[in-house]
C-alpha cells in the first residue's frame, strides 16, 4: 500500500485528488494539509510514502515545505504546478522534489506518477522538463552554474547517458539511441547517481544543465 498525503490550500482540489486515489487498491490517502507549515508537521507525524505538494500556499510555500520534508528523508515529494509557476517548481526540484505534474494531469497519469515516485523513480516529463530547464537554467536569473569538474568521475559513456537523461529520455529510449540493452542503461544510470551522489533522475537532469553538459535548446 502506497501512503499519500495531499497538500493544497484549496479543499475542493484535495477532495478531487482523494476521490481519484481512494479508488485505487494500492493507494491510501493518510492525511491532508492546507499550507506548507502544516504539511511539514503532518509529514513528520504520518511519514507518508509520497507527499503530493502544491506550490503556492499561505504560511509556508510548497518550495520551502518540500525542502524541509525532503531533508528528513522519510517521504518523497511530487510537486503540482501550472506553467505560470515554473520558477517555483525548479526551486522545488533543487530542494529535493522527485518530480512534478501539471494540475490538469489526467487521473490515470497522476496515479502512475505516484506509483513511480513511491518505487524510487522520478517523474520527468520530457517536454515539460525541457521547457522548464530551458527557461530558467538558461537564463541569467537561474543562479550560479556548477563547476563542471564534478563530472570528471564519469566515464565517456556515462556522460553520454547523462546527456540523454537530461533530455527526458527513458531507459528504453536511451538504450535504442546508444544501441545498448535496457539492463546496461539501468546499470549506467545507477552508477551515475552513485558517483555524483544524486538521489534520482530529476537531480541528474538539473545537474546536467547546471554544469553545462546539457544546454537549453538541445534537441
Amino acid at each position: 500500500m502506497i501512503r499519500v498525503m495531499l497538500v493544497d490550500d484549496q479543499e475542493l482540489m484535495r477532495m478531487g485528488f482523494r476521490m481519484v486515489l481512494d479508488a485505487q487498491e494500492d493507494l491510501q490517502v493518510v492525511g491532508e494539509a492546507g499550507d506548507g507549515a502544516e504539511a511539514v508537521r503532518k509529514a513528520a507525524e504520518l511519514r507518508p510514502d509520497v507527499v503530493l505538494m502544491d506550490v503556492r500556499m499561505p504560511v509556508l510555500d510548497g518550495v520551502e515545505a518540500t525542502k524541509r520534508i525532503s531533508a528528513e528523508g522519510t517521504s518523497k515529494v511530487l510537486v503540482m504546478t501550472t506553467f505560470d509557476l515554473d520558477e517555483y517548481v525548479l526551486a522545488a526540484l533543487r530542494g529535493g522534489a522527485s518530480g512534478f505534474l501539471l494540475k490538469d494531469t489526467p487521473p490515470a497519469d497522476l496515479v502512475s506518477a505516484l506509483r513511480a515516485v513511491a518505487s524510487g523513480d522520478a517523474v520527468v516529463s520530457p517536454s515539460v522538463t525541457r521547457r522548464l530547464l530551458d527557461r530558467f537554467l538558461g537564463s541569467a536569473d537561474s543562479g550560479q552554474l556548477r563547476d563542471a569538474t564534478v563530472l570528471d568521475v564519469l566515464t565517456e559513456r556515462e556522460r553520454e547517458v547523462l546527456v540523454l537523461i537530461a533530455k527526458g529520455m527513458s531507459n528504453a529510449e536511451i538504450a535504442k539511441t546508444l544501441f545498448l540493452s535496457e539492463a546496461t542503461v539501468k546499470t549506467h544510470v545507477g552508477r551515475i547517481l552513485a558517483k555524483l551522489d544524486l538521489r534520482d533522475r530529476v537531480q541528474a537532469v538539473v545537474l546536467a544543465y547546471e554544469t553545462g553538459l546539457a544546454r537549453p535548446g538541445d534537441a
